[in-house]
């Protein structure tokens, strides 16, 4: 039984989706899959069509239990049924109380495990869902798993949340005598933006041989499956989206598991996918079309001068902006600016309509902070807020969301993060 935990300490990068439909597409290539939500949020559930109000006895119920005072729970009173060699065992808001109960409880993070192994020889898969924090929940499912995949969408925020996690991985090892391997999958990929292609190929640059070589490609199709309550292969299996998540699915079938090793450190092995997946015809004439067009515009640039300001020099001449000077640059443009006389937020919502700010300093109404559309799809407003420690999250057409540009969060009482804000003093935030 090979046990996958799905992290990422983004928040928005796709976990959920990649947990519900890499599931799904396993148990259609006939794979007895089960799929675990440690998210406190229980987005699995919801994406499945799981009513949380009929949810008796979840996740929670399971970490609760003391192995050293009680037997292994039955497991099969919280495993539901979704389709065949597909289950879920959900999570409620519940969930997010947990560790702070647990608080210093010895091999606390050992718990998910024990429970889980006792599943052995009736699934051969298991894909467990985390929360965008590093805590007692993420930290039991990377003790728990034999392998980690880490979804990553072709933005410059994620690449900065890939490094963290892995400076995570890196801080555990000392702590865990086992070895987990580590694969990167690319996904909210967008061949026709010039951007998307320039990411992945950074992350291919980076850390090529953890790489999977399927990716998942940006599809509306995924995010519709998932408001009704049904994964990709229910709802279109006819789609690009569902392509991906098969192909995906396949590659991981054939890759060997790591064996896991007890008393030697942790290692994140990379291990380089041996056979690249097969293209269509089509999405191959994509590519090359893609990549010619690029082509075509740089060498456009390349001979073009300056209109405005004939002394200065030609683009050609200018240095190229490396990719951490482009994630300075949007960290300098997004998220929470102090000013004198208040805070700037600053976010981009693609295709919205309508953001709005809701925060403790406004009693979480956001129909007090409306926020202006300045450019494109970028929204900002300036709150005159004084020195303080501050949480907040912005509301884009009517769906609450987190601030992808603040790392910065902590769990409300309703098992969601909000973001928090702490500015020092003016003109600066700590």
């Amino acid at each position: 039984m090979r046990i996958i935990v799905i992290a990422n300490q983004k928040g928005g990068c796709g976990k959920t989706t990649v947990t519900i439909n890499l599931a799904a597409c396993l148990a259609r290539e006939g794979q007895r899959t089960l799929a675990v939500d440690l998210d406190p949020q229980g987005h699995c559930a919801l994406g499945l069509a799981v009513p949380e109000e009929q949810i008796e006895v979840s996740i929670a119920s399971v970490l609760a239990n003391d192995p050293g005072k009680e037997a292994t729970p039955d497991l099969s009173r919280v495993i539901w049924q979704i389709s065949s060699n597909f289950d879920l065992i959900p999570s409620k808001t519940d969930l997010s109380l947990l560790e702070r109960q647990l608080a210093g409880v010895e091999g606390r993070e050992c718990r998910l495990r024990q429970a889980l192994r006792s599943l052995e020889g009736r699934y051969d898969f298991v894909i467990i869902d985390t929360p965008p924090t590093i805590g007692f929940l993420t930290e039991s499912a990377l003790y728990a798993a034999d392998e980690m995949i880490v979804p990553v969408d072709t933005g410059y925020f994620s690449l900065h949340g890939l490094s963290k996690q892995l400076e995570t991985i890196r801080q555990k090892r000392t702590e865990w005598g086992q070895s987990i391997t580590l694969r990167i999958l690319a996904n909210h990929y967008d061949v026709r933006t010039k951007l998307g292609r320039e990411i992945l190929a950074e992350l291919r640059k980076r850390h090529g041989d953890a790489m999977f070589t399927a990716f998942i490609n940006f599809n509306t199709k995924l995010k519709e499956g998932a408001s009704l309550g049904q994964p990709i292969t229910e709802y279109d299996p006819a789609s690009a989206g569902c392509r991906d998540f098969v192909r995906f699915a396949r590659e991981l079938i054939s890759l060997k598991p790591t064996e896991r090793a007890l008393t030697a450190p942790i290692v994140v092995t990379e291990t380089k996918p041996p056979v690249a997946p097969t293209r269509t015809p089509e999405e191959q004439s994509l590519m090359a079309r893609a990549d010619a067009l690029a082509a075509d515009a740089d060498k456009l640039l390349a001979t073009t001068q300056t209109l405005i300001g004939g002394n200065r020099k030609p683009i050609e001449s200018q240095p190229r902006p490396t990719p951490d000077d482009t994630a300075r640059k949007i960290e300098q443009i997004y998220g929470p600016q102090a000013i004198s006389g208040g805070v700037v937020f600053r976010v981009q919502a693609l295709g919205a309509h309508r953001v709005q700010l809701a925060g403790d300093f406004n009693d979480w109404n956001p129909d007090r902070t409306p926020m202006q559309h300045v450019a494109d799809d970028t929204f900002q407003i300036k709150v005159p807020l004084g020195p303080g420690r501050y949480r907040y999250r912005y509301v884009i057409d009517g769906q609450w969301r987190n601030d992808p540009a603040n790392y910065q969060v902590e769990t409300n009482p309703y098992g969601e993060l909000n973001n928090i804000l702490d500015v020092a003093a003016v003109g600066s935030i700590a």
